[in-house]
């Protein structure tokens, strides 16, 4: 009997996403907002976050499928930021606990982004200039530009579905 072994680098292998960077302390709904208003999307919220149990962090996501160009476009939050319980001690027993703020992010290697936009495409034949151009012109991004998705090591967090 033959044995068949598949390798899973084969797999990965082939992006066929544009991951494109926004930063911007826009609300994530207003953003959504506006990216409807200038790109012609309809982004909806999704029921559920992107939730790692691992990291403790959710990540709010918004998702529209356009069904004529078969387009996925996925926009989802980078930073999470959670209320926790400091562990410095103040050695009383009746002492206040501390809460602290702390950031966790989607993409590590991407720490100062706030916003990420992932568009999904079988044969990718999209302007991704155009698409930066347009999000660019929204008066509260800060900036926007395309991410190599090849550089990155936690390409894994992008897979939503």
């Amino acid at each position: 009997m033959a044995i068949h072994k598949l390798n899973l680098e084969d797999f990965l292998e082939d992006v066929d996403y544009i991951l494109i960077a926004i930063h911007s302390r826009l609300e994530d709904y207003r953003l959504a907002y506006y990216l409807n208003k200038n790109l012609n999307l309809s982004l909806t919220r999704s029921a559920q976050d992107v939730d790692y149990e691992y990291f403790s962090a959710a990540y709010s996501i918004f998702e529209w499928k356009d069904e004529i160009n078969l387009i996925t476009y996925n926009l989802v939050s980078n930073i999470c930021k959670r209320e926790e319980d400091s562990l410095q001690s103040s050695g009383s027993l009746f002492a206040n606990e501390e809460k602290i703020i702390k950031s966790y992010n989607l993409i590590p290697e991407l720490k100062n982004v706030d916003y990420l936009m992932k568009i999904t495409k079988e044969d990718l034949q999209i302007s991704e200039q155009l698409i930066v151009n347009k999000i660019q012109e929204i008066p509260q991004v800060i900036t926007t530009y395309t991410v190599n998705v090849d550089q990155i090591k936690s390409k894994d967090n992008l897979i939503f579905n």
